[in-house]
């Protein structure tokens, strides 16, 4: 208390300048609008500065919840996009004779390969939808491939680009079969093998799926032929197909449920233990 006054006697005169300053100050301001609105708006400036500091300062402390929260509501996005149903258009496939309705699947391409010699593509479509192996998938376009394997809600097709693939075609026309391969070079073409020497070829004739198939339907589009290719060594030809499908480019595609194709296979079975 002591070194309190001792302060104030030591600098009274100061001390007393102050406060007849103050009193000064105030009476003007008081009585003068203009200097009273110039210390409100220099006042609002000085308070304006500090609040935005203490605003960013608090933005910057609460930007942790903020990412959260966003974070949140893209995930909300998300699962609403994922869940809409897809509205690309699946383009009407012409009828297909012997094969019902009810017999085609419609299914959707979720991977594709294509840049390798065993190509595979893998299907949004399994057991529970009635898939099994064997079965042939087309598009509107014509063939794609045959399922291999099969899980629950998934199956894997063996494109017609693999060099495992053989499948019956034949030329339109003529109706001449030979066997359906793929050489390995090019995505656009594939090949027709041991088709006989006596048959009417030229291109631009369409090749298609033969009748001698328990997995495709006769008459199923392929390709048209681009080049043809004479065997010196046997009395057939070798006939690159241009391709009517863009393998590199599939979206939605049909599976068809063969119900003939096990009674088939049973009783050729048959015969040959026979």
């Amino acid at each position: 208390m002591q070194q309190i006054f001792y302060f104030i006697f030591k600098n009274s005169n100061k001390l007393l300048f102050l406060l007849l300053l103050g009193i000064s100050l105030s009476l003007t301001i008081q009585s003068h609008s203009f200097h009273r609105s110039k210390i409100i708006s220099s006042a609002n400036f000085l308070s304006g500065g500090v609040y935005e500091r203490v605003n960013n300062l608090n933005e910057y402390l609460n930007l942790k919840i903020e990412n959260d929260a966003l974070a949140l509501e893209n995930a909300k996005l998300k699962s609403m996009l994922f869940n809409l149903k897809d509205s690309s258009d699946i383009k009407r496939l012409d009828s297909i004779k012997g094969v019902k309705p009810e017999d085609l699947l419609v299914s959707k391409v979720i991977r594709n390969s294509y840049s390798v010699h065993e190509n595979y593509l893998t299907l949004n479509s399994g057991e529970l939808q009635g898939v099994k192996p064997d079965m042939g998938v087309i598009n509107s376009l014509g063939i794609v491939g045959i399922i291999e394997n099969t899980s629950a809600k998934y199956s894997t097709v063996i494109s017609i680009l693999n060099k495992k693939s053989q499948i019956n075609a034949k030329i339109k026309k003529s109706n001449h079969f030979g066997s359906l391969i793929w050489d390995g070079k090019s995505t656009g073409f594939v090949q027709l093998i041991d088709v006989p020497r006596l048959a009417s070829v030229r291109k631009g004739d369409t090749i298609v799926t033969g009748g001698q198939s328990v997995i495709f339907p006769e008459n199923i589009g392929i390709g048209t032929i681009d080049k043809i290719f004479t065997e010196e060594k046997n009395n057939y030809y070798t006939i690159n197909v241009k391709l009517f499908n863009d393998m590199t480019n599939l979206g939605h595609v049909y599976i068809i449920k063969s119900k003939d194709r096990e009674e088939i296979t049973n009783l050729e079975k048959r015969e040959k233990d026979e």
